[in-house]
């Protein structure tokens, strides 16, 4: 797909290049809004290059790929990713993992263009049907977007996650690809 642009950045995917930039990313995501995340910056800060490169997926048939935002300098502010299922009879589906958005760069638009970015190429590979992802309950804000991209809520799963002793339930989403696109 190619990048999208704007008088405020673009959006495009990402490739091994810019594995540092989305490893920092992401781990400061991490940091900085612990609940919205499974992983901890602690489980991925000591993994090595390689792995955020392998993340990026840039090889064809790589278990994910990464779609990232930049601002008008060309910085990294954020992305989105979509993971493929290995399973033969879950092929049909993928999850969209990983979203940020720079606390500096919010309010631009890069969200929604990520979001309908990893649509669109979810929507380019004939074998997918649907994708899914989580949302913690309570991030109004982030459970908005997603359904202005055409996610539907189809169940809470209770106690998901723990973090800092609290147990924070997930929100669960699915965009049904063979649905009109978001506009």
């Amino acid at each position: 797909m190619p990048a999208s642009e704007n008088h405020r950045g673009s959006v495009r995917r990402l490739t091994t290049t810019d594995a540092a930039a989305y490893r920092a990313l992401m781990l400061e995501a991490y940091a900085t809004h612990p609940s919205a995340f499974t992983t901890t910056v602690d489980e991925r800060a000591g993994l090595p290059l390689g792995w955020w490169e392998e993340r990026l997926g840039a090889d064809a048939g790589g278990t994910s790929v990464v779609y990232g935002a930049f601002d008008e300098a060309g910085m990294l502010v954020g992305a989105a990713g979509l993971s493929f299922e290995a399973r033969q009879r879950a092929r049909h589906k993928a999850t969209l993992f990983g979203m940020t958005v720079a606390t500096t760069a919010r309010r631009s638009g890069f969200g929604r263009r990520l979001v309908l970015a990893v649509l669109a190429h979810a929507r380019s590979l004939e074998t997918l049907r649907l994708v899914q992802l989580t949302v913690t309950e309570g991030n109004s804000t982030a459970q908005a977007l997603y359904e202005r991209c055409g996610f539907q809520v189809f169940g809470v799963e209770p106690l998901a996650i723990a973090v800092d002793g609290a147990l924070l339930a997930k929100v669960h989403m699915w965009c049904d690809l063979r649905g009109a696109p978001a506009r």
